[in-house]
């Protein structure tokens, strides 16, 4: 059996607007900082697994290197939709696993402020020029009422065919969730949004594609998260301090889209999710029921709800009654998007898979401040990326 990795350090920049900065500027931020706080050097990684979808260039990894230091290791550039973040992480891991390198460093970065959302159209002015549509997922104004294969769109749909088998899932109940992730954002001083909203204020904001309102989508923003990880043989030889900090990566699964006919027009966010979800259940031999919290791709609120049952947080079809019984908020037996989520954290879209396990992280060790869940040992985190892509991680505490 291959031997176990462990998240040994990781960061994640403020996610929000950075002017004056770039790419390379926010990913070397994000890596320096989780080198540090792991312990160690550039000079101690032997691969580099580097994401971004809007960096412009196949060797973005390797610019990295010309800010961080270039020490001839193995770089490796990636691209997996809003999953890139996490498949960086996976390249790091399975290259330990393969005893290529005991240590190994993830980066993901995105500049998307003042950008529209990825696949959807820009506008194009009376003077003719085509420029991206605004914040909160951006989208044109049309989108929701003439037929869209954008991801606004898409979602809304996947959330309302929830609804139309299972029951439930109202308008009102959509904006609650959102309502719920706000709130927790005014705890995290890393989030793009860190303002609470009513759940009128959400249901009567602009309409995107219903029944996701502004505030229930995910804001585009900048932002870089970074992980170093580590071998088991290499964590004995370092010091008490960073094995005491060192979290063990317990599962980690990236599942796709298995053929069926409906998915060859609506993704099936779904079915890939529940599929990873269950093999990381069975590699980490940890159920949903001991999960001491959650961190899912809440893209749009809709995605939200039925995350909570592909993630099997519930029984299935049974989201709406999990949501409505308390257990997601932070003083819930299983809390959801602590961090705020994805709709005011903010979803720079390849630093989203890393900065959803350095939120586990900061519970685990102990040093999420306010938000902290007292206790917590055991969290997963999950990300969603459309073309199609699923990841699932499952975190656990060090022992002793």
């Amino acid at each position: 059996m291959a031997e176990d990795v462990w998240i040994l350090g990781i960061s994640m920049t403020k996610f929000g607007k950075h002017p004056g900065r770039d790419h390379v500027d926010l990913a070397s931020e994000a890596a320096l900082a989780a080198l540090a706080d792991a312990g160690v050097g550039i000079r101690d990684i032997g691969v580099l697994a580097a994401g971004s979808l809007t960096a412009g260039s196949s060797s973005f990894g390797q610019q990295i290197q010309k800010q961080i230091g270039q020490t001839g290791i193995p770089v490796y550039n990636v691209a997996n939709a809003c999953a890139t973040g996490a498949t960086a992480l996976r390249v790091a891991l399975l290259e330990i696993k393969a005893g290529e390198a005991d240590l190994g460093l993830a980066v993901g970065v995105e500049m998307l402020s003042g950008a529209g959302l990825l696949g959807a159209p820009p506008r194009q002015d009376k003077g003719g020029t085509w420029t991206p549509t605004g914040r909160f997922g951006a989208i044109t104004p049309l989108e929701g009422r003439v037929g869209t294969d954008s991801m606004p769109g898409v979602f809304a749909q996947i959330g309302l065919e929830y609804g139309h088998r299972y029951g439930g899932a109202s308008f009102e109940l959509f904006a609650r969730i959102a309502e719920k992730n706000h709130a927790h954002s005014t705890l995290n001083p890393l989030a793009a949004y860190q303002k609470r909203f009513t759940v009128e204020q959400i249901m009567n904001d602009v309409m995107i594609a219903y029944p996701n309102t502004r505030p229930m989508c995910s804001a585009n923003c900048d932002g870089a998260a970074a992980v170093v990880v580590v071998s088991d043989r290499k964590l004995r030889t370092l010091s008490p301090e960073q094995r005491r900090r060192a979290v063990k990566i317990s599962a980690s699964v990236l599942t796709s889209d298995p053929w069926q006919e409906a998915c060859q027009v609506l993704p099936d966010v779904n079915t890939l999710t529940r599929q990873a979800a269950t093999r990381a259940y069975e590699q980490s031999g940890i159920g949903p029921d001991e999960l001491d919290l959650v961190e899912l791709h809440d893209c749009f609120a809709t995605a939200e709800l039925v995350h909570y049952d592909n993630l099997m947080l519930c029984e299935q079809g049974g989201a709406v009654d999990f949501f409505n019984s308390g257990a997601t908020w932070r003083d819930g037996r299983t809390p959801v998007n602590v961090s705020g989520g994805l709709e005011s954290k903010g979803h720079p879209i390849a630093a989203t898979g890393i900065a959803n396990i350095w939120e586990i992280c900061q519970h685990l060790r102990a040093e999420a401040g306010d938000r902290q869940i007292e206790g917590a040992r055991v969290g997963l985190a999950h990300v969603i990326g459309l073309g199609s892509a699923c990841g699932v991680h499952v975190l656990e505490k060090a022992a002793g």
